[in-house]
Order: structure tokens, then C-alpha cells, then sequence
């Protein structure tokens, strides 16, 4: 199972609120629209709770401020992504992904990456 990671910031015009109610309710719906064509397993968004929740594991850490968010998709292999290159409907979703993450995410402060998932506890 491949997995790509997205690591969010959102916006500074946004509020955490306003920003994880977009990412819930408009963002998440869009996602799943084009699941098929992106040839997504799973799509799961984690919110961030309150950072004075956070604070004290944070400190401990001398760790960075929290993400608003992290959003995981789950892709079968690297060969299901490759054939998306060559998909024309793959990259118009795509396309039509990164447009909407305009609307609320600050991209340029947004890790993501690709990786392999290693299941150490549980199923």
C-alpha cells in the first residue's frame, strides 16, 4: 500500500474553524468525487484539536507548532500512480484538486510526501 501524505497549513485569513469546516464539507466531498478516476483506496483527513492541547507534548519535544491538518490517501501501488500520467481525466481531476486547495490551504508551507506504509501495531 502507498500512501501520500499532506501535512496542511492553512491559509492566515482562515481561522482553524473556518479552514477544517471547508476541508470537511467542500474539499473532502470533491475528494471523493474523483476517487475513481485517481484510482484512491482511502481518503482520511486528521483535524487538529485546540494547540494548548498539544502544548505540553510540543514543549517536551522543543518541538515545531502543530499542522492544522494531515490528510492521507491510500494508492494500491506505484504502478496504479504511474498509469495515472497518462490518464487525461486523472490529470483534469488532479487539476481540479489542486485548484480547491488554493481556497484554503497554504501550499508553500505544506509538506507532503510518498510513502510506504509499515503497520507496527494493529491490523
Amino acid at each position: 500500500m502507498i500512501k501520500l501524505t499532506f501535512a496542511l497549513v492553512r491559509l492566515p485569513h482562515l481561522t482553524r474553524e473556518q479552514f477544517q469546516d471547508y476541508w470537511l464539507h467542500t474539499h473532502g466531498p470533491l475528494v471523493a468525487s474523483v476517487k475513481d478516476v485517481l484510482r484512491i483506496r482511502r481518503y482520511v483527513q486528521l483535524h487538529s484539536m485546540e494547540e494548548t492541547v498539544s502544548d505540553g507534548i510540543r514543549a517536551s519535544r522543543n518541538a515545531p507548532p502543530q499542522f492544522d491538518g494531515v490528510a492521507q490517501l491510500w494508492y494500491d501501488s506505484l504502478e496504479d500512480l504511474a498509469a495515472l500520467a497518462g490518464d487525461p481525466a486523472a490529470r483534469e481531476a488532479g487539476r481540479l484538486l489542486l485548484e480547491d486547495e488554493r481556497k484554503f490551504i497554504d501550499l508553500p508551507k505544506s509538506p507532503l510526501w510518498w510513502g510506504e506504509e509499515k503497520v507496527i501495531v494493529g491490523g
